[in-house]
């Protein structure tokens, strides 16, 4: 079967791809679409390391071809989500329904393919950028089958995480004032959590002008590219001195970048939270006065969304078919996945919000 493969020097279209049957407690899922996402170009870029070959891939949709011993919550045909977690569903953390601490999704490296003769390992549990997968039963939640794969893929990262930050981590209350440093894909869905949320101000701030429709397709109400900016933090707080002089409520960094970590916590209200999102490449520093603290700032980490996949992609579906939540619009270009490299140079670019690749047809 087809597939991309990074082998820690190249990513390439295989057709020489195969993968094992599922066992107990696993489904094998035929993949129809699949979201290129940061995190995937992290491990070509050596940000994410990763041991190889590794099939790449962690945002998709497909449909269930065939299920292993004991498997109860999907069947044959049934049109699923795809989750990246894998929890164990009974460590302290999940029963608490924080599945995003489970210690088993953490640190795994299982081989499901064989490429080339040879054992290759899946990326974050998945690895949908291949024609099927075998996964865990709880990594797959199943949707209407009216839902268009091509959209339904991206709940399965970008909107878990995003809107999840929003929603489940921050816990975002009506009223308050939003800035989103970066207006990715992570971005868009921070925005359109923030507005969920009933948000009164959200600020998305990017230094490419031509994404300022989109984010406020998504919900923004304001739009700041503080590019040429001698203060980058004053800028961002000026569009809201009129009403919150001493800064925003809630902050999100969507890149990974050290100056825009740093930026996110200057930019606060006392009380004021600060929810790191962006992937910054391991060993990054960065700075920050710690008399911010003082004035009950809060710095917080968010892994996937602090999600519960199973409970929220079918809530975010659910948004989705009330039209309250923007899964279409996500969707700036679809590639059959021969394309793979024309989406990964659009996506560095800068021209995607999200680009998905099909497997089908």
């Amino acid at each position: 079967m087809k597939g991309v493969v990074w082998d820690g020097q190249k990513a390439e279209l295989v057709d020489d791809l195969s993968v094992r049957k599922p066992g107990p407690g696993e489904v094998l899922v035929r993949i129809e679409a699949a979201g290129l996402c940061h995190s995937d170009l992290s491990v070509i870029n050596g940000t994410i390391p990763y041991e190889t070959p590794v099939v790449l891939g962690h945002e998709g949709a497909g449909v269930v071809e065939e299920v292993g011993e004991g498997v109860g919550n999907v069947r044959p045909g049934d049109h699923v989500v795809l989750s990246t977690l894998g929890n164990c569903g009974a460590c302290e953390h999940c029963e608490r329904g924080r599945p995003t601490m489970c210690r088993s999704t953490f640190g795994l490296r299982p081989q499901p393919f064989t490429w080339r003769g040879e054992p290759a390992y899946n990326f974050a549990n998945i690895s949908c950028f291949a024609e099927q997968a075998v996964v865990k039963a709880n990594q797959c939640v199943p949707i209407p089958a009216d839902v268009p794969l091509t959209s339904a893929a991206l709940v399965g990262c970008g909107v878990l995480t995003g809107v999840g930050a929003v929603l489940q981590r921050a816990k975002v209350e009506p009223g308050s004032t939003v800035a989103v440093l970066g207006v990715g894909g992570i971005g868009l869905n921070v925005i359109q959590g923030a507005r969920i949320a009933g948000a009164a101000r959200i600020v998305a701030v990017d230094t490419n002008p031509a994404k300022e429709e989109a984010a406020r397709l998504f919900g923004a109400t304001d739009f700041v590219n503080p590019k040429d900016a001698p203060d980058q933090t004053a800028a961002i707080k000026a569009v809201i001195a009129d009403s919150a002089p001493l800064g925003y409520d809630y902050v999100f960094e969507c890149v990974g970048h050290p100056s825009l970590i740093q930026t996110s916590i200057a930019a606060l209200s006392w009380s004021g939270t600060a929810v790191l999102l962006g992937v910054a490449p391991f060993g990054t520093k960065a700075e920050f006065s710690p008399f911010d603290l003082y004035l009950d700032k809060t710095i917080m980490g968010c892994r996937y969304g602090s999600s519960q996949p199973q409970r929220d992609v079918r809530r975010y579906i659910d948004l989705y078919r009330a039209g309250r939540l923007l899964l279409d619009e996500l969707v700036t270009r679809t590639y059959p996945i021969a394309d793979f490299h024309h989406a990964v140079e659009a996506l560095e670019a800068g021209e995607l919000a999200r680009g998905v690749l099909t497997l089908v047809g």
